[in-house]
């Protein structure tokens, strides 16, 4: 099969017929071989009543109903789990992207080589409250994750070939970085393709302004587990012994300062009556904390059944 066209949607049972008739004329149109995976993310429309009767016409639509709305990530992993396209088009169900953009999505994995392809809605008719938040979140996102070349990560037109799909877990919400989960399985080859944007036509949009707030937390994770997953002693072992000898020192400073000052006959203070030293103490105690954390980090990854999983590219 070419393609697996994975639609994660909740609630757009008006959009749904117009778009799989699009993708059905797309895809008769440049003879390829298609399925279509329709994930219904807890709909309380008719979504997945209009998805039944589209998978009656026309065999080349599946469907997959949630009992309860858990959120697009979800969707996309149970999508991707069930694919069987030789490359797997990801797309919303809302109309904003075009199957028409499939056929060079397609051509740019299979004869370019690329792994994955992440569209770039450069013009959109989204209004300022939206657009430079999003700026924002993919400035950010770009600096964090190292993937330079891509303008908008969260778009939900992409092109992934068939292993990186098999090999990533979107799990939360970590969707918005998709291209970053596969940097970190190892597939580095991803590309961009501007697309086109167009107007909702039907409903209103799912997600509100806390997608911003919870998209830099979600960055955050990755890149802290990306990082230190592995080898959570590298980071809370480091922080906990520098802030443990910085509250040493200190409070060294503070008792040699006293006695120095008995010993010249200086006006001098209790070391239990100066903030410092409770300070000190502090930073001692958190830093113990923190180097415990880290020694208990290690022991969780010691016995984790994938400590030793690594992925294979190929052998001889």
């Amino acid at each position: 099969m070419d393609i697996s066209v994975v639609i994660p949607l909740y609630n757009e049972a008006e959009s749904l017929p117009e778009l799989t008739a699009w993708i059905d004329r797309v895809m008769t149109d440049n003879g390829f071989t298609y399925e279509v995976i329709m994930v219904d993310d807890g709909s309380t429309d008719n979504s997945w009543q209009v998805i039944q009767d589209l998978a009656k016409d026309n065999p080349s639509i599946h469907g997959i109903s949630f009992r309860r709305n858990y959120g697009k990530s979800p969707a996309l992993n149970t999508g991707f789990a069930r694919a069987q396209g030789d490359v797997v088009i990801t797309m919303d169900a809302d109309l904003q992207d075009s199957p028409d953009e499939i056929p060079e999505l397609y051509r740019m994995i299979t004869a370019e080589g690329y792994d994955l392809v992440s569209g770039w809605k450069k013009k959109r008719y989204d209004p300022l409250s939206k657009t430079i938040p999003t700026k924002l979140f993919n400035a950010t996102a770009r600096r964090v994750s190292g993937i330079k070349n891509l303008h908008d990560f969260n778009c939900g037109l992409k092109a992934y070939r068939k292993e990186v799909v098999k090999h990533i877990e979107v799990y939360g919400d970590m969707h918005r970085y998709i291209p970053y989960l596969a940097k970190n399985a190892g597939f580095s080859r991803i590309g961009e393709k501007v697309v086109h944007h167009q107007a909702r036509k039907y409903g209103t949009t799912k997600f509100g302004l806390d997608r911003f707030v919870n998209g830099y937390l979600d960055l955050a994770t990755l890149w802290f587990t990306s990082r230190f997953g592995a080898k959570p002693m590298h980071f809370f072992g480091l922080l906990g012994s520098l802030m443990f000898v910085i509250g040493l020192i200190a409070v060294m400073v503070i008792g040699f300062g006293k006695l120095w000052d008995m010993a010249h006959g200086n006006p001098y203070i209790l070391v239990t009556d100066s903030p410092y030293f409770y300070l000190s103490l502090t930073m001692m105690i958190l830093g113990s904390m923190l180097f415990l954390t880290g020694f208990i980090g290690e022991l969780i990854v010691r016995n984790s059944p994938s400590r030793n999983h690594y992925e294979v590219k190929e052998t001889l």
